[in-house]
């Protein structure tokens, strides 16, 4: 955690180097083949492990991130962000502050120090292992993807373990089966040639900032329903016995809001809280603006307006479909005598689902059980994970996801922290899915 590898900053291209360097010489350490390899962003850690005569046990890939979200801004830290410490949390426990200690460092470390372990104690692991641990995870995922396309024939495995997740609480760990995906987009309405006088053209001219905020108004119903036509294409119905274990959970949808400021429930009619944010697409307004934005009035027709939009998407829609409904849409709605312009940088990435039976998943929930004492819980996200989608349309596997975070980990943010416990439960965790396969 020493090392600031901010991914994003070519500055710290150096320190991303030396931390991948060093994550090298602790897989070389541990008898693995391990290596750098040159990707179109950061270099890629690559280490294998192989039992002798293992060629018919199963293939494992495990991913992790070793770069991090910049630190900034550093006056919000109570320690230095790069100077990791142990000290109490606010539940009064045993934490690792520093950045990069949830996300990802700690989290890969638990994989890693499992794997140690057993090969100290056993000699050789119960399947064959490929550790990938990234550089650009914070920052582009276009490079392994980039990278996974060239080299897919490299990489022929069964299954992907990746640990960059959380558990459902303290006591309980999580499972995700669920990514929503992300399409991002903004549209620019254009009116009049230059800002105009509102005393004298107030009336007649359009307005892009109306024009804007009609067709953003115009994207649900009063049910909070979606009304692009062809959005829910693809969109599968949340499995009956999914939706009881969900339920099962409680979520506290009124306090949940209330942390934040509020206490009304929105979204899609019909639908959880935790079935809104883990199964349901979405679309929302990241930004709208135009117009004079300075201090005081200025009494303008503006020339152009502009929203900013992301989709998040679920299993079976298709980003560039959805792009495509969207721009056809806006464009039903733009006046004649208006026009519009729209910038596609926001990225695509489609939502994932993974079956709840896998044998990968069936091990890890008896592994979490017997180590907490409590099963697992079944879990989305709301947020995506873009090597998920690769792994899966690259090397066609499907992703175990079970991490132990937890939400207050603060990551990306000032102060962020891994439990102890969670290291260390996390470890053990591990070790216990390892055995599953050695049928120990």
């Amino acid at each position: 955690m020493r090392f600031p590898s901010v991914g994003t900053d070519p500055a710290h291209h150096k320190d991303c180097l030396a931390t991948a360097n060093w994550l090298v010489g602790q897989l070389q350490a541990m008898g693995f083949e391990a290596g750098l390899r040159q990707t179109t962003g950061q270099p890629l850690v690559l280490g294998r492990s192989a039992p002798p005569g293992g060629e018919k046990l199963p293939h494992v890939l495990f991913y992790g991130h070793y770069d991090v979200q910049p630190a900034d801004p550093l006056e919000l830290w109570t320690s230095p962000p790069f100077e990791p410490v142990i000290r109490k949390g606010s539940r009064g426990q045993d934490a690792i502050f520093a950045r990069g200690s949830a996300d990802d460092k700690g989290q890969l470390m638990t994989f890693l120090e499992a794997s140690r372990c057993w090969l100290k104690v056993h000699g050789v692991l119960p399947f064959r292992l490929t550790v990938m641990i990234e550089g650009d995870e914070e920052s582009d995922p276009a490079h392994i993807d980039t990278f996974l396309k060239r080299n897919a024939r490299e990489f022929p495995v069964d299954a992907a373990f990746i640990c960059d997740t959380g558990m459902w609480d303290a006591k309980t760990p999580g499972i995700d089966t669920r990514l929503r995906g992300c399409m991002g987009i903004e549209f620019t309405v254009i009116g009049p040639k230059i800002d105009l006088h509102s005393g004298l053209y107030g009336g007649p001219v359009q307005n892009p900032i109306k024009v804007v905020s009609r067709i953003v108004a115009a994207m649900h119903d009063k049910r909070g329903k979606i009304t692009i036509p062809g959005f829910y294409d693809g969109v599968k119905p949340i499995p009956a016995k999914l939706r009881k274990q969900w339920a099962g959970l409680k979520f506290p949808a009124k306090k949940f809001l209330g942390d934040v400021g509020l206490g009304i429930p929105a979204g899609e009619q019909g639908f959880t809280a935790l079935e809104q944010m883990w199964a349901r697409p979405t679309a929302e307004v990241n930004g709208i603006y135009g117009g004079y934005r300075g201090v005081g009035s200025k009494t303008v027709l503006p020339s152009e307006a502009t929203a900013k939009l992301t989709f998040r998407l679920v299993e079976g829609q298709d980003p560039k479909a959805i792009r495509r409904a969207f721009k056809a849409f806006v464009k039903a709605l733009v006046p004649a005598d208006c026009k519009v312009r729209f910038d596609d940088s926001g990225g695509d990435s489609s939502g994932i689902a993974v079956s709840e039976d896998t044998p990968w998943i069936r091990a890890a929930r008896a592994a979490l059980k017997a180590e907490f004492g409590r099963d697992a819980v079944l879990m989305g996200a709301g947020y995506s994970i873009p090597v998920v989608e690769s792994f899966k349309k690259h090397l066609k596997v499907d992703s175990l996801l079970t991490g132990f975070g937890l939400a207050d980990d603060n990551a990306h943010s000032p102060d962020e922290k891994y439990d102890v416990a969670s290291f260390r439960r996390g470890t053990r965790s591990w070790a216990r899915i390892f055995a599953q396969f050695a049928g120990k």
